[in-house]
């Protein structure tokens, strides 16, 4: 039974998270009318703010369903009462993300013709179907767990969700392997990398949103099934540690890429601040001495390590981004290139509020959904039946 005081906090939740929704939404109208003149954008940097947060949500979407799978394929039961909460945080976080890109666009009134003329050379053609499919798949996947007479099909259907949003995870870091304009980007290792990162962002979120829910209904998490969780976050997050260093050595290797290494590592302004302390610092160090250090083990801490992990996630995907961009391409090897166009000069870009907001409002959206998909099903972790083997 619910009591009063629940009906009222999910009201006000479901409220607050409408309210921030309709924030980004008008924010989108705001430059919709005005144009892109509002925001930090220029011919050079054409994915700001709002892509940051778009491809986190995308990318943390395809890893919180890592959750289910871990559970209905491999048949670990502490994550299988749990995948529920996954697929719901995967839809969520997808169409949170969907929203932001396509009221980022800059003519989202034409999105009838991004959907009914495909160009099938272009990785964002695939992406189309990438993300619908992935949606479709997630709901029959939800289907088979909620249907009682449907659940001999979970784990064919959760299989079948594992191997496409790693398919998915793959098409977007592809958006930027495949782009030769970019000689920042352009680079196989960008389709595992982003799979992996994936893995820890999901995580961080679902931990996040877990923690929240319990407290939210007044119940404790099992230690044992937290600390097991914790532990999995701290893999994923030294894997993707590792890559990076990686993909950034890679780099390094090539000659016509050291200039750029240096520019985003060393002396690129905001990008080697966010890089290193942001990313490698707050996003990777600290989270793994929260999860790993055994008297920092608690509840709190592992809640605290998902939060910072996201917040290195943002920081990662900005100097990635827009530090890409902001690079100036090297048209001609070995010459000096000059124009009154601003060729061969690093771009400057400073966020604006509009695309702060639209940001938020993604996150906004995916909170909605949410928070009303729990409220109106059996999203929640029946831990009562677990028994955890750690």
């Amino acid at each position: 039974m619910r009591t009063r005081e629940d009906t009222r906090n999910f009201w006000l939740l479901a409220i607050l998270a409408g309210a921030i929704t309709a924030v980004g939404l008008g924010a989108s109208h705001y430059m919709e009318v005005h144009g892109h003149i509002v925001t930090g954008m220029n011919n050079q940097i054409v994915w700001g703010l709002p892509h940051v947060f778009a491809i986190f949500m995308v990318v943390a979407a395809s890893g919180v369903l890592n959750v289910a799978s871990i559970g209905s394929v491999f048949g670990q039961a502490a994550y299988k009462h749990r995948a529920p909460l996954s697929g719901l945080l995967c839809i969520a976080l997808l169409m949170g993300g969907l929203m932001v890109l396509m009221l980022d666009l800059g003519r989202p009134d034409r999105v009838i013709v991004a959907a009914t003329h495909y160009n099938f050379k272009s990785v964002f053609a695939w992406n189309v179907f990438l993300y619908s499919g992935m949606t479709a798949i997630v709901a029959v996947y939800l289907w088979t767990m909620f249907e009682r007479r449907m659940n001999k099909y979970s784990k064919t259907a959760g299989l079948a969700a594992l191997v496409w949003r790693f398919v998915l995870t793959t098409g977007t870091g592809s958006i930027f392997a495949f782009l030769v304009a970019r000689q920042a980007y352009q680079s196989a290792l960008l389709a595992p990398l982003f799979i992996v990162l994936s893995f820890g962002w999901g995580l961080a979120v679902f931990l996040i949103v877990q923690s929240t829910m319990y407290a939210w209904e007044g119940r404790v998490l099992d230690s044992a099934i937290r600390r097991r969780m914790a532990r999995l976050l701290g893999i994923f997050i030294a894997a993707s540690l590792y890559l990076v260093a990686v993909y950034h050595l890679t780099n390094l290797y090539y000659a016509k890429q050291v200039a750029f290494e240096r520019f985003l590592l060393v002396d690129g302004g905001i990008y080697p601040l966010l890089f290193w302390v942001g990313y490698v610092l707050i996003g990777s160090v600290l989270p793994l001495l929260l999860v790993f250090h055994p008297r920092l083990s608690s509840e709190r801490t592992t809640f605290a390590a998902s939060v910072l992990v996201v917040g290195g996630a943002f920081a990662f995907l900005y100097v990635f981004i827009i530090g890409g961009q902001a690079f100036p391409l090297e048209i001609f090897p070995g010459h000096e290139v000059s124009s009154s166009f601003g060729d061969g000069v690093i771009a400057s870009y400073v966020p604006s509020l509009p695309e702060f907001l639209l940001g938020v409002g993604g996150l906004g959206a995916a909170l909605l959904l949410t928070v009303v998909g729990v409220r109106a099903f059996d999203f929640m972790p029946q831990d009562d039946f677990v028994s955890a083997k750690v």
